[in-house]
């Protein structure tokens, strides 16, 4: 096994200020997933979707810490594509790296999309597919522009998501107690009646796991964002020690207050379980300001994924994994070829709703839903074989270290082959299954095919 490399400079702008990366491991994985897609996460596994959560969460703090201690020790902006290149070889680098990007332009063109159906709500007058044109032109900009910019906008905009989560818990736990106007204490009877906390038993809660997991997706972008901070090893050592923690506090406090203040039958599909809480306290117009939470979710994200993809196609042409000509930088350091290679999907999707707009959402999700469990597998796979050898080379790099290691990377490891296993038997998540694996097969193909034509040669 060749040595770990020794750091250098990214050629990169470092504009990102530790509030930046801060807010956006906080903001990055607080979208439509936990404000929408957690009512399909109730209704089947109704109040053990808490422990749902925890059993989600939990998996995402392994591989977020055991990502924040390769990227503190190495940090590069392709993050844990680098990661697997110098722990597995070229054919790991590669394939991460490209399913990453993959994943992130189709995501980015479906938030574009998401936002846009909200929009359009809005001022019916204007069609969807000319929302998703303004937004994927707004943000092309800001990315093209330099980095602090976008640091900015991810900071206000993941700001908006924290208040809105904050003043839900806190209106939650007013409500609960019988503090707020007109209400009585609502106690733990929601949690015990209707079935008990476990009513469809513990299937209820794996197939609970299976429809949350995907929305702790997104917390990747801080490390590859560190490359770009003035000292990137203790910039993001601090984001993810913030943000792990918080982050679940907010997802499983949620989750909680949902399912304590009214009984998870009366949860409705297709509408935010938050709409449904905050219109049976009181709150005024509760559905309207959830729609704009969300559209400032996804605009949010559509931000994030684009400035993630552009620096992961970067930095796998650095690497000779992508073509040369996106290496050009401008002179403010940002990377304007990558980000444009990047947004390039986005654009096309607006071709996509103008043909079909009320399907094109779903068959992209379906296009990448198990990418995400494919690029945390080789993320804990990197750090079993690069701690040992930072340990022997380089002790003092490692300023972040994984909990309980090994034997808490192996269970993240056996988790996510048992929601591989699980989402095989599940009808609802094969498709999803299915066409990322075709994906990732295709992937390691042309891996295989360029690690041979480099053998030859």
């Amino acid at each position: 096994m060749p040595p770990t490399p020794p750091m250098h400079d990214e050629p990169l702008s470092a504009g990102l200020k530790q509030r930046h990366l801060t807010m956006l491991g906080l903001g990055g994985v607080i979208g439509a997933g936990l404000f929408v897609g957690s009512g399909a996460g109730i209704a089947v596994a109704g109040p053990g979707i808490v422990v749902s959560y925890l059993i989600a969460g939990a998996l995402a703090m392994c591989v977020m810490r055991m990502l924040g201690e390769m990227s503190a020790a190495m940090p590069a902006s392709g993050s844990f594509s680098v990661h697997a290149e110098r722990a597995l070889g070229k054919w790991a680098g590669f394939s991460v790296g490209w399913l990453y990007w993959f994943m992130l332009v189709v995501v980015l063109a479906v938030e574009a999309t998401g936002a846009a159906q909200i929009a359009n709500g809005w001022v019916p007058g204007v069609p969807q597919w000319a929302w998703v044109l303004l937004f994927m032109v707004v943000f092309t900009v800001a990315n093209l522009s330099a980095v602090k910019n976008f640091g900015e906008f991810e900071f206000w905009f993941a700001a908006l998501k924290v208040f809105a989560i904050v003043a839900f818990l806190v209106l939650g736990a007013l409500a609960i107690f019988g503090i707020l106007p007109d209400t009585d204490p609502v106690g733990l009877t929601n949690l015990t009646g209707h079935g008990g906390f476990l009513p469809n038993g513990w299937e209820g809660v794996v197939s609970g796991v299976l429809a949350v997991v995907f929305a702790f997706g997104g917390l990747e972008v801080v490390t590859i964002a560190a490359a770009e901070s003035e000292d990137p090893a203790r910039s993001v050592a601090r984001a993810v020690r913030s943000a792990v923690y918080r982050i679940l506090f907010f997802y499983v406090g949620s989750m909680l207050v949902i399912v304590t203040v009214l009984p998870w039958t009366e949860q409705k599909a297709g509408i935010s379980p938050y709409v449904t809480v905050l219109d049976s306290i009181g709150v005024p117009s509760a559905a309207q300001i959830m729609n704009i939470v969300v559209f400032v979710a996804l605009l949010s994200a559509l931000n994030a994924n684009l400035y993630g993809s552009s620096r992961m196609i970067f930095s796998l042409a650095e690497r000779a994994e992508a073509p040369k000509s996106l290496l050009k930088v401008s002179g403010g350091g940002v990377p304007r070829r990558a980000v444009l290679a990047s947004v390039a999907f986005g654009f096309v999707s607006v071709l996509l709703n103008l043909e079909w707009p009320d399907t094109i959402f779903l068959y992209m999700l379906n296009s990448v839903g198990a990418v995400l469990l494919f690029v945390w597998a080789l993320i804990a796979i990197s750090q079993l074989r690069l701690r040992r050898r930072i340990e022997q080379e380089a002790p003092e790099r490692l300023v972040l270290r994984m909990w309980l290691f090994p034997w808490l990377t192996w269970a993240a490891i056996a988790a996510m082959v048992a929601v591989f296993g699980l989402m095989l038997t599940d009808d609802t998540a094969r498709p999803q299954l299915l066409w990322s694996t075709g994906a990732t097969l295709l992937v390691l193909a042309v891996a295989g095919v360029r690690e041979l034509r480099a053998r030859r040669a």
